[in-house]
């Protein structure tokens, strides 16, 4: 058996590989977490306080409050203007590309509203429990 020579693959070295790959999983691993949906709704009537956000969450942690936040900044979903005052205030808004989600998640959040109760009793179809 001969030995083939390698062959050498370049790849652009100007650009930095995407993380992931598949666009739509990568959307969607934002997105599609616990929270997000959750966050970006709530801020879609306008600006609001991480104590407002909180609040209206309910059951969501400090820790993970700050986390998708921070998520959702880095993604550009959201911004965070942060006040010179004493103490600092800090507000979270929608940027252009939170806003033009504003659409297909309200359709998503209508559609599992709509469709909740035939998923539920699939399941308990499934399960055996009807």
């Amino acid at each position: 058996m001969t030995d083939l020579p390698k062959q050498r693959v370049d790849t652009p070295t100007n650009f930095p590989p995407f993380e992931q790959p598949c666009p739509i999983r990568d959307v969607l691993d934002r997105i599609g977490d616990q929270w997000s949906l959750l966050l970006l709704e709530s801020l879609a009537p306008g600006r609001k306080r991480f104590s407002e956000l909180r609040r209206e969450i309910g059951d969501i942690s400090k820790q993970m409050l700050s986390r998708t936040l921070k998520q959702l900044e880095q993604d550009g979903f959201i911004t965070r203007t942060v006040y010179p005052e004493v103490p600092p205030r800090v507000e979270y808004e929608l940027t252009d590309l939170g806003q033009s989600f504003r659409g297909p998640m309200q359709a998503l959040v209508q559609w599992a509203d709509a469709n909740h109760r035939v998923i539920v009793e699939a399941r308990n179809r499934y399960r055996g429990l009807d």
